[in-house]
């Protein structure tokens, strides 16, 4: 980050960008719903954003959470636009593409729907504090809530993926699937 700011290093940022990038791109995924053209949309835009403000960065939070908060408020801007224009934001496949005999890819499949169901502002704190590690304060600050909202937040996000995942299984069982 110094040898960036200090000469507008190309080689400096893409460092910072092969660094933080993946991590970025999984989370936007999750964001999406999966749907990766909008994911990586909106990553460009962040690191966009990113690029232009760098110099700005205060170090008050860890970079990444910086960067996670850029990416946030650029998927959120989206999502925003979606709704005015009438696209739907939860279209989903109604059944996982079977594998058989993987049930680890099965599972995982399935936690994915259930994180893609969840409402937008569960789905975002599950994201940041359990999948990225964020602590309740952080996240607080990236989404401008309390920390009392976002531990809020994400019991009920708990609570709906259990539901979700026990249903699932349930079906499985109805179905002969194990």
């Amino acid at each position: 980050m110094a040898a960036f700011l200090a000469s507008a290093d190309e080689a400096a940022f893409r460092r910072l960008y092969a660094g933080h990038t993946p991590r970025l791109y999984l989370s936007l995924l999750r964001l999406c719903g999966g749907r990766e053209a909008e994911a990586e949309e909106i990553l460009q835009e962040t690191w966009i954003r990113a690029a232009s403000s760098l110099a700005s960065f205060r170090w008050q939070s860890a970079l990444r959470t910086w960067l996670f908060g850029i990416a946030l408020n650029a998927w959120r801007e989206a999502a925003r636009t979606k709704q005015r224009s009438g696209v739907s934001l939860e279209s989903l496949p109604e059944e996982p593409p079977a594998r058989a005999g993987h049930a680890s890819y099965d599972e995982r499949l399935d936690l994915e729907l259930a994180v893609r169901r969840l409402p937008e502002g569960s789905r975002e704190v599950f994201l940041l504090h359990d999948v990225e590690g964020h602590t309740h304060e952080e996240i607080a600050g990236m989404l401008d809530i309390v920390p009392g909202t976002s531990k809020s937040q994400l019991a009920r996000a708990h609570a709906f993926l259990r539901r979700e995942l026990a249903r699932g299984e349930a079906q499985d069982r109805k179905e002969g699937i194990s």
